[in-house]
Parts: C-alpha cells; sequence; structure tokens
C-alpha cells in the first residue's frame, strides 16, 4: 500500500510478535512494543529535534517500561495501575495524560 509512496522515513510499522507463552494482556502489548512507553520513546527517538530535549523524559519511559515488565513475571497479573485503570475525565492521570 505504501511502497510506491515517497517519504518512507516517516512511516514505522509495528506488528504483533508471537512468542507461543501465555501472559498478560498488558504484558503481550509490551512484547509487541506497543504500550504506551514504548511509543511514546518512538516518538522522541524519531523526532528530529526531541532527542536531546527528551533525554530525561525517555529515560523515565523505559524505567517504567522495565518496572511495569516486572510485575507479570512475578505476580502473574499486570501491575495495579495498569490492570485497574478506568477513563475518567475528572481523575488526575487524565489531567497528566491530556497534558
Amino acid at each position: 500500500m505504501t511502497y510506491r509512496r515517497t517519504n518512507h522515513g516517516n512511516l514505522h510499522v509495528r506488528g504483533y510478535k508471537e512468542e507461543g507463552s501465555v501472559t498478560t494482556p498488558f504484558d503481550m502489548v509490551m512484547r509487541n512494543d506497543l504500550d504506551r512507553f514504548h511509543l511514546a520513546m518512538d516518538v522522541i527517538d524519531r523526532g528530529p529535534r526531541l532527542g536531546t530535549h527528551a533525554a530525561s523524559l525517555r529515560q523515565s519511559f523505559s524505567d517504567e517500561r522495565a518496572r511495569h515488565e516486572a510485575t507479570p513475571a512475578e505476580h502473574g497479573e499486570d501491575p495495579p495501575e495498569i490492570r485497574d485503570w478506568t477513563w475518567r475525565r475528572d481523575s488526575p492521570q487524565t489531567v497528566r495524560i491530556l497534558a
């Protein structure tokens, strides 16, 4: 669909990686590099002017990713802030996400 188009450098495709394991929903998203932390790090890495300015933010996403990755392996379920999260317009999380 895109092979004849220009600007291929602006296109990055993500897909499903089958590893034959049983895991949690968020862990599966992380294994496929589709979690919010990895996608945000991709934006920082691919934004031509973001790299040096957002290095500490990128590191915090990487740290959060590592922390969330350990929980399913240790406890067999996603961390509570992932597992129990619900979208509420008046929640502090929503304000942080939308800011």
